[in-house]
């Protein structure tokens, strides 16, 4: 077992303080959930790491500009006065992009806002709320905030890869596989594969001994 300090040792020391809640919890959780050999522990944290940018965001901001706005979300601002209207008002932006569907409802709803991107992978939607909370028998649908918690970040993360069969590709060392179920592309492939070696590492020195 890898101690939370030992697991702080190779984060970046501006990242630490961050990641201390979540490596308080994290061992138990994963180890709990079937995520439990170096491989897949390397995988997964190189994971969550890249996601959480080092542990220190775990929910969805959606303060875009209104150039990003027509950028990444093109689809819902398809012209510049639309998306001039609603840039720099991530509640606004996050009930247009999310509304009817992940079982939202329509954007007077505010379910898009509600239901955002939360935990260490960021769980969206209100169906996919519904779906972890009924998993593991906790209400979040009405207390969507607690995904943000140190603990609920990771047990709905490893929900997530658990619901994904990810640790069938983490037991091949298939980053790429991995990356695509999780990102839905290759976005920062090469930093996880940074940190799947640092993690990786971790657990090398911990085995020889």
């Amino acid at each position: 077992m890898v101690t939370t300090e030992r697991y702080l040792s190779y984060i970046p020391t501006s990242y630490q303080n961050y990641a201390q809640p979540y490596f308080e919890h994290i061992e138990q959780v994963m180890t709990s959930n079937s995520i439990d050999t170096s491989l897949r522990k390397a995988h997964f944290l190189a994971q969550v790491s890249e996601e959480s940018q080092w542990f220190k965001y775990n929910k969805e901001n959606l303060n875009y500009s209104d150039k990003a706005l027509r950028s990444v979300f093109g689809k819902y601002f398809p012209t510049q006065e639309l998306a001039t209207s609603y840039a720099r008002q991530p509640e606004k932006i996050a009930n247009r992009v999310y509304a009817n569907r992940m079982g939202n409802g329509d954007e007077s709803s505010g379910d898009g806002w509600k239901y955002r991107g939360r935990g260490l992978i960021e769980l969206t939607g209100k169906q996919n709320y519904q779906k972890y909370g009924l998993a593991r028998n906790i209400d979040v649908l009405s207390t969507p905030e607690k995904l943000s918690e140190p603990y609920y970040a990771i047990d709905s993360a490893v929900w997530f890869w658990n619901s994904h069969s990810l640790n069938k590709y983490a037991d091949q060392d298939d980053i790429l596989t991995i990356t695509k179920r999780i990102n839905g592309g290759t976005n920062g492939l090469d930093k996880r594969k940074e940190c799947l070696m640092i993690y990786k590492k971790i657990f090398r020195t911990i085995e020889k001994r």
